[in-house]
């Protein structure tokens, strides 16, 4: 006698991107020692909590961020050099129902991280780039969204370059943190 049927809905795919110097691909259990290692440097963590986190957070983050492509059918993408085939870092959309006023949820929150020692290659603006070509095509959203710390200069630049503008400010884990949105297609 049968007491179960496994139902299982196929996930997603998810989509690779590619850009003259990077893959942006799915996570793999294999980007869990570069992630972790990102996690711990101090120039990375600085203006995400300012604290660093432990490989067991990490591998919930990438099990999280493949999750979203299940749920949302959208998430967000590991990077990779392609020179080196290293991980190094994340772009993507996520909807993590964050406590804020004014509320984000249920709109796509675009996110970024690179370890700092690929910094000042132009290597977020690519990754930023393909990610939002790849929403503006796929997600039939008015708005992307994005937080970012008012005192992280690089990351209000980049967001600024591709159409993010403030309209809120909040008070988020205990900091002020600035809310931003970009109209679909970046108009």
């Amino acid at each position: 006698m049968q007491l179960f049927r496994l139902l299982a809905a196929p996930v997603p795919a998810v989509p690779v991107l590619e850009t003259p110097d990077l893959l942006l691909r799915g996570p793999r259990p294999d980007d869990l020692p570069e992630a972790a290692a990102m996690h711990q440097d101090p120039a990375f963590y600085r203006y995400l909590g300012n604290n660093p986190n432990d490989e067991e957070t990490v591998w919930r983050r990438i099990l999280a961020q493949q999750g979203l492509w299940g749920l949302l059918g959208y998430g967000s993408w590991s990077i990779e050099e392609k020179a080196t085939g290293r991980y190094i870092g994340t772009t993507g959309f996520f909807d993590f129902q964050r406590e804020l006023t004014p509320s984000l949820k249920g709109t796509p929150e675009a996110g970024w991280v690179l370890a700092p020692r690929v910094h000042g290659r132009g290597y977020a603006s690519q990754a930023v780039q393909a990610a939002l070509h790849w929403a503006d095509e796929h997600l039939p959203v008015p708005r992307t969204t994005c937080i970012i710390a008012p005192d992280n200069e690089a990351s209000l630049r980049l967001a600024h370059k591709f159409g993010y503008r403030e309209f809120a400010r909040s008070p988020y884990h205990g900091n002020e943190i600035m809310l931003l949105e970009r109209p679909h297609g970046g108009q």
